[in-house]
């Protein structure tokens, strides 16, 4: 199934990829140690340049005739990254991306937001763009996929300094209706390859949320596909679009979100998710 992408649905992306890009901004300019530490490899001044770089190459990904960014050692591991080897080209780009000056990185951060905002002006935000492990993911994904990674690196930073920041949710939903729905529905390629044998018993699992659009996932023989809410499910989940993030991306604990009722599980066959999740994952 693919789900036609709205007119307001792109307005969204696109407001929230230039107003999230100036808070991030906004956050890390004013710290004033660029060398704290974020997380246990991470300085601030490494997190901003990590995203930094995703805004530059999705900046040359949007512009067809651009040279391409990455060399051939980079290029390649793109094509061949999962989703559990994240990490590995996330190291190797930013080695070969020394600049750490905070405003020299914040610049840049914000001239390539601009540059992709004026490219796709008209476009259409269907457009199936080249991912990593040779997936495709729509135009309006890409963006939804920077906006989150805003989102959850300040989120990062704030946390270890302390300092304030917060997750809109209407925002912070945009990455599982663009992003995630959008990777499954234009092709994973190798993106949620695992070493673990497909299993034969079909999996379905609805979700839904204020802010986005009702869907179901559906895990079989190792292939993950959209449907039309309706048919039978074994789970339902509904969900606070910035907690199932945190959540999804590792930043807070299962029990406690669902704890804390940001994620409530219910259906006939609750216990079946953990399956559903060793394949529908995030780094």
């Amino acid at each position: 199934m693919t789900r036609a992408i709205t007119a307001d649905q792109w307005r969204s992306a696109r407001r929230a990829f230039r107003v999230t890009g100036r808070r991030f901004a906004e956050l890390v300019t004013g710290v004033p140690d660029p060398g704290a530490m974020v997380t246990a490899e991470w300085t601030v001044a490494d997190t901003v340049a990590h995203v930094a770089m995703i805004a530059k190459m999705y900046s040359s990904l949007v512009r067809p005739d651009s040279a391409p960014l990455l060399d051939a050692r980079g290029q390649g591991q793109v094509e061949k990254t999962t989703v559990d080897t994240v990490s590995v080209l996330n190291t190797l780009v930013l080695a070969d991306f020394p600049e750490r000056d905070i405003g020299v990185l914040v610049t840049g951060l914000l001239a390539d937001i601009e540059e992709v905002l004026r490219v796709t002006e008209g476009a259409d935000p269907a457009t199936p763009l080249d991912w990593l492990g040779e997936s495709k993911v729509p135009l309006a994904g890409v963006l939804a996929h920077l906006v989150n990674e805003l989102q959850i690196h300040g989120w990062d930073i704030a946390k270890a300094l302390k300092l304030r920041w917060t997750m809109p949710p209407a925002d912070a939903a945009l990455f599982f209706d663009l992003f995630m729905v959008g990777v499954l529905t234009h092709g994973t390629g190798h993106l949620l390859d695992t070493d673990e044998p497909p299993r034969e018993r079909r999996i379905a699992v609805a979700f839904r949320s204020a802010y986005t659009a009702p869907v179901v996932l559906v895990l079989h023989r190792g292939r993950v596909t959209v449907e039309e809410p309706g048919g039978p499910v074994d789970a339902r989940i509904a969900f606070d679009p910035p907690s199932l993030n945190l959540m999804l991306f590792h930043r807070v604990g299962k029990a406690r979100t669902v704890l804390t009722r940001k994620i409530v599980v219910s259906g006939r066959r609750p216990w079946l998710l953990p399956a559903f999740l060793r394949v529908v994952r995030l780094p």
